[in-house]
């Protein structure tokens, strides 16, 4: 007979066998490991599970093609929004959307205030889209270009970036987190975001003065430096306002709350459309690269190219070729790829039981309020790591916590709080999760180049436990 102590311990197998070889990857690859030696170490983590669930627990086999299964459904919907987000990369770059957003933003935005700049543009649109992948697939990708030409790293651009974009999604009566945290804890959605102000408002401010300080302090470029990367894109694209007219459907279709899926193929499609229109010598060249006849089959060629392949322009000026390469759909297979062998190991590790084990652990730090908050706050985090999807940690998290908070007479928004503060906020600090992927593939910068700039989300869970320790706001019911 097993006992609990003993299962809690063979449940840790997985994530130290997981842990090790990524660090191994890492160590070996770098920033390479996500093309393929992730993903093997994923699969060796969830035979490693399996091995020990049957062996011990006797799990059938059939149990965890079935985990697996729903698992992998479950992020079909997210796979095929990566795919035209990769449309979209291709698309909105050679059509001269991107470019355009640049042109203006290098005159508009000062270098001293951009990654403030940055950071609230992205919340605000994270706000009215409720959707930090689609702020980030948008803005942000028009926002890393701007940066990079006054000279700032992508880490640090992509850290403001996804910080606002976070920021907006967690508070967006639109976010789909924001809704399940708040509905599977039986909380009421504006009750829930508005609880949420006190510990994300001062998150968000602390946030904020940490890039205004780094802004001022950044030695940045010359305007002739700037205005160089300018005349370089209005060589060799059409820079024209009737350009913001794709961004502008985007958006409005997003407020009549489309679907995310929609609003994205409409979006590449309407782009694909004025890349003929207005830049009809950059498709051609796109086009002549592969194929060779009438004009009609060498823009048919150059537009499907801008949506599914990586197309790279020859600007004479290296840093400006890197502002207008686009990843097309095939940029987010390894993406794809990551993200499958991901789900795998969620769903084994969820079936095999070893994640309720696991949160044994935990269980004696949860006698006192901070306790019971810090305990919340560590398991919807590390179940970031350990599932790989937000949704399933917001669910798992509540689970598992639901109880122990109703038995010390908690309010049920404490706990949707919590589990925001930590499984919505941490996703994309984790470079095997479905999010840590996402945004890595869009922006192209790794995870673990971003990360430490990404105060919002570090800051957050934090937050969360300070606020429990002073105990402001928080109460028991009668």
């Amino acid at each position: 007979m097993i006992t609990n102590t003993q299962r809690t311990l063979l449940a840790l197998l997985p994530l130290v066998v997981l842990v090790g070889l990524l660090s191994l990857d890492i160590a070996i690859f770098g920033a390479d490991s996500i093309l393929g030696a992730s993903q093997v170490t994923l699969l060796v983590a969830s035979a490693v599970c399996i091995c020990l669930s049957m062996w011990l627990y006797k799990t059938p086999w059939k149990e965890f093609e079935k985990a697996i299964a729903s698992n992998i459904g479950d992020v079909a919907p997210a796979i095929l929004i990566l795919l035209m987000i990769g449309a979209i990369s291709g698309t909105w770059t050679m059509s001269g959307v991107v470019p355009t957003f640049i042109c203006y933003g290098l005159k508009i935005i000062s270098p001293k205030v951009f990654l403030l700049t940055a950071c609230l543009l992205c919340a605000v649109v994270s706000v009215m889209t409720g959707s930090s992948w689609t702020t980030i697939a948008t803005v942000g990708v028009a926002l890393i270009g701007i940066g990079r030409a006054e000279g700032f790293s992508d880490a640090m651009t992509a850290g403001a970036i996804i910080s606002g974009a976070y920021f907006g999604d967690k508070i967006s009566p639109l976010s789909d987190t924001t809704v399940l945290a708040s509905s599977i804890n039986r909380a009421g959605l504006f009750e829930h975001i508005h609880y949420m102000y006190i510990t994300t408002i001062p998150s968000m401010v602390i946030t904020l003065i940490i890039f205004t300080v780094l802004g001022l302090a950044h030695g940045g470029v010359t305007d002739a430096q700037m205005d160089v990367y300018s005349d370089v894109l209005r060589s060799h694209f059409n820079i024209t306002p009737w350009l913001l007219i794709v961004p502008a459907i985007t958006i409005w279709l997003i407020v009549r709350k489309k679907p995310a899926l929609i609003v994205l193929a409409v979006s590449a499609v309407v782009a694909a459309v004025s890349a003929l229109v207005f830049q009809g010598d950059v498709i051609r060249a796109i086009g002549e690269e592969v194929t060779q006849g009438s004009s009609a089959k060498v823009y048919f060629a150059g537009t499907v190219r801008t949506l599914y392949d990586t197309v790279t322009l020859e600007t004479g000026y290296p840093e400006v070729n890197q502002l207008v390469t686009s990843r097309g759909m095939l940029g987010m297979l390894n993406t794809v790829f990551l993200i499958l062998c991901s789900m795998t190991f969620g769903g084994c590790m969820r079936c095999s039981g070893m994640i309720t084990d696991l949160s044994r652990i935990l269980s004696p730090f949860t006698r006192t309020r901070a306790g019971l908050v810090g305990s919340t706050v560590v398991t919807g985090t590390a179940l970031n790591a350990i599932v790989s999807d937000q949704y399933l940690a917001i669910i798992l998290t509540s689970n598992i916590y639901r109880d122990s908070y109703e038995k010390q007479g908690y309010e049920p928004r404490l706990l949707s709080r919590s589990v925001e503060d930590s499984a919505t906020v941490t996703s994309p600090l984790i470079p095997w999760s479905s999010c840590g992927m996402t945004q890595a593939t869009i922006l192209s910068v790794s995870t673990f180049a971003y990360a430490p700039f990404c105060f919002f989300n570090f800051i957050s869970p934090l937050m969360s436990i300070l606020i429990s320790i002073i105990g402001w706001k928080i109460v028991k019911r009668k």
